[in-house]
């Protein structure tokens, strides 16, 4: 949501000074809810500025956000291992220690492919349809 403009803050502050109207009035002159007015008021009585604050932004990235290469390198010795050997493996190196999540989305910005391990044994589960697909007795497909 995008903050409310200066100009429009002040117009709010100046009508609610000129008591020509009621907060609940002049909160739907400008399209604000009555809370923001009051809000804003306080804001002005004890910080002396209308003005948005700035945004928080969020908590910082634990993950080296800047040496693609350790990744790199580490993928290309261990192409097979799992995520949380991989996590390991970092850690072991010297690199910060992540969560299997954060691994997953720094190699999504490798932009490698998943993949699979070829000794990785086939499900248990058979086929509904297509070639393997067992049919129930006395039953037809229609």
């Amino acid at each position: 949501m995008e903050a409310l403009s200066l100009d429009r803050r002040e117009r709010i502050g100046a009508a609610s000074d000129e008591h020509a109207e009621t907060r609940e009035e002049g909160a739907e002159r400008f399209g604000v809810s009555r809370s923001f007015v009051q809000k804003l008021l306080r804001r002005r009585r004890v910080e002396g500025s209308i003005a948005a604050r700035p945004r928080g932004g969020g908590a910082q990235p634990l993950r080296d956000e800047h040496d693609p290469a350790r990744r790199r390198a580490l993928l290309k010795a261990k192409p097979d291992a799992t995520l949380a050997e991989w996590c390991r493996s970092l850690r072991a190196a010297g690199a910060a220690s992540v969560s299997v999540p954060t691994m997953c989305r720094a190699l999504a910005g490798l932009r490698r492919p998943l993949n699979k391990r070829r000794c990785t044994p086939a499900s248990g589960r058979r086929r509904a349809f297509g070639q393997g697909a067992v049919r129930s007795a006395g039953r037809s497909r229609r």
